[in-house]
C-alpha cells in the first residue's frame, strides 16, 4: 500500500500551491472589493477573469476532466489532492481552474450523453470557461431527496418539448452568464418510477422561463445565488433531449456520483484552512495569562480536528481509487459515506475555528463563517446525510443472512 502521489501530481501540486499563494489568497481581498463596488451580488468581477486567465497560462485548467483533450487528462484520485486544495479557497480557486460546480457535474453528463451538437453548442463553450450553466432538478413542493417525487412535466408537442413546473436551489442561475440549465422532469408517468424523468437543455432566455426569487443560505446571497426558478410552458427544440427519454434518473445517478466527491474534497481543503487560521490565532491571543494555543481545550479542539480530517481525507482517497478502477457504482457505499463524513468534519472544524476567534469569527473579515455555511449547506446538497447514511446501512444489512441468536455468555 503507497499513499505517495505520483510524480505528475505532486508537480502539479506545487504549481496550485504556488499559484493560490501568489494569486489566489490576494485576490480574496480584490474580490470582495470589487464585488462592493459592484453593488450587485451576482458581479462578474475582473479578478476573476484575470485569476481563469493566469490558471490557464501554468496548465491548471479543467483538471477534473479524465479527458485531456481540454486540459484534464486525470484519474479521480488524481484530482483529489488538487480539488482539496482549491477548497481551501472556496469561492475563487475552482471558478479560477474552471472546475467549480455545478458546471463540473454539467460537463460531464454532455461529455457522456450529449450529441455531437449539443456538445458544440453547450459543453465547448463551458470547457472554454466562456459561459455558466446550473442544473434544476430540486422542487419547493415535495422531498426532492427521492427523484421519484419529482412533478415537473416534460411534455411533447409534435417537434418541441414543453417544460412546466417550479425548480429551487437551481445554484447560479441568477448570473447573467448563465445560459442554460440542464433541467430533470417527468415525461412518462406510467413508466417505472426510475423511468419516468428525463432531461433536457433549456436556455435560460427561453420564454416561460422566470426566476422568481433567489433565496439566501445562512443569510449569504452567494454570487449566482440559489434561484427559484417556474417554468412555465418553456418550449425547446426535440433535439434539447440529453440523452434518452426516460433515462434521466439515470444520468442524474452518473451526475451526482463524481460531484459529491468534489465537493468532499474541497470541504477537506476548507477544513484544513479553518484549522490553520485556529493555529495562528491560538498562538496569537492571549487569555489568563496565557496564549489560547496553551489552553488544554484549544489543544483538544486542534488535535481533534487534524485527526478528524485525516481520517475524511484518507476515505476520500479510497473513494476515489474505487471510482476509478470500478466506475461510481463499484464505490456507491462510499460516496454515500464520505458524503456524510466530509461535510461533518467541514462544519465542526469551522465552529471550533470560530469559537478561538470569538465574535471575530462570525464576520466577513474571516471565511470561517462562511465555510461553516458551506459545511452545513454541504449537508443537505446533493442528498441530505440521512439518504447516504441509509445507503451505507442497507450495504451493510444485506452482508450477512439472519442468524441465531448465540446463547448467554457464561462462565
Amino acid at each position: 500500500m503507497d499513499f505517495a502521489y505520483s510524480g505528475r501530481v505532486e508537480e502539479l501540486r506545487g504549481r496550485l500551491n504556488e499559484f493560490m499563494d501568489s494569486h489566489v489568497y490576494p485576490a480574496e481581498t480584490v474580490y470582495r472589493e470589487q464585488m462592493t463596488a459592484a453593488g450587485d451580488p451576482h458581479h462578474h468581477p475582473q479578478i476573476i477573469e484575470d485569476l481563469k486567465k493566469e490558471a490557464r497560462s501554468r496548465g491548471l485548467w479543467n483538471l477534473f476532466l479524465p479527458d485531456a483533450t481540454h486540459g484534464g487528462g486525470l484519474g479521480v484520485l488524481e484530482y483529489a489532492p488538487l480539488a482539496e486544495i482549491t477548497g481551501r479557497s472556496p469561492h475563487l480557486a475552482p471558478e479560477a481552474l474552471n472546475c467549480s460546480a455545478p458546471d463540473t457535474g454539467n460537463m460531464e453528463i454532455l461529455h457522456i450523453f450529449g450529441t455531437p451538437e449539443q456538445k458544440e453548442t453547450w459543453l465547448h463553450p463551458l470547457l472554454e470557461g466562456e459561459i455558466r450553466s446550473c442544473f434544476s432538478m430540486t422542487e419547493p413542493d415535495v422531498a426532492s431527496s427521492d427523484a421519484t417525487n419529482i412533478r415537473t412535466t416534460i411534455t411533447r408537442d409534435g417537434g418541441q418539448w414543453v417544460i412546466t413546473g417550479r425548480k429551487w436551489f437551481s445554484s447560479g442561475a441568477a448570473s447573467t452568464r448563465c445560459r442554460f440549465s440542464i433541467v430533470m422532469g417527468v415525461t412518462n408517468p406510467e413508466a417505472d418510477p426510475h423511468r419516468m424523468q428525463s432531461m433536457v437543455i433549456v436556455p435560460l432566455d427561453t420564454p416561460g422561463v422566470v426566476v422568481e426569487r433567489e433565496p439566501t443560505v445562512f443569510g449569504y446571497q452567494e454570487r449566482g445565488g440559489h434561484p427559484q426558478i417556474h417554468f412555465d410552458g418553456a418550449r425547446v427544440p426535440h433535439d434539447h433531449l440529453l440523452g434518452e427519454e426516460g433515462g434521466g434518473f439515470a444520468i442524474a445517478q452518473a451526475r451526482l456520483g463524481p460531484g459529491r466527491i468534489h465537493h468532499c474534497m474541497r470541504a477537506i481543503g476548507a477544513a484544513e484552512r479553518c484549522l490553520d487560521l485556529m493555529i495562528q490565532r491560538s498562538k496569537a491571543r492571549v487569555a489568563f495569562g496565557k496564549t489560547l494555543a496553551e489552553q488544554g481545550v484549544v489543544q483538544e479542539w486542534i488535535a481533534d480536528a487534524r485527526i478528524r480530517i485525516e481520517q475524511a481525507r484518507l476515505l476520500v482517497l479510497k473513494t476515489a481509487w474505487l471510482i476509478d478502477r470500478h466506475g461510481t457504482k463499484g464505490a456507491r457505499t462510499e460516496i454515500a459515506a464520505i458524503k456524510v463524513v466530509a461535510p461533518e468534519v467541514l462544519t465542526w472544524v469551522a465552529d471550533r475555528a470560530i469559537q478561538s476567534f470569538g465574535a471575530a469569527g462570525f464576520t466577513e473579515d474571516f471565511p470561517l463563517a462562511e465555510m461553516y455555511s458551506m459545511g452545513r449547506w454541504l449537508q443537505v446538497a446533493d442528498g441530505p446525510d440521512e439518504v447516504h447514511r441509509r445507503s451505507v446501512a442497507r450495504t451493510e444489512l444485506g452482508r450477512l443472512e439472519p442468524g441465531a441468536v448465540p446463547p448467554p455468555y457464561s462462565t
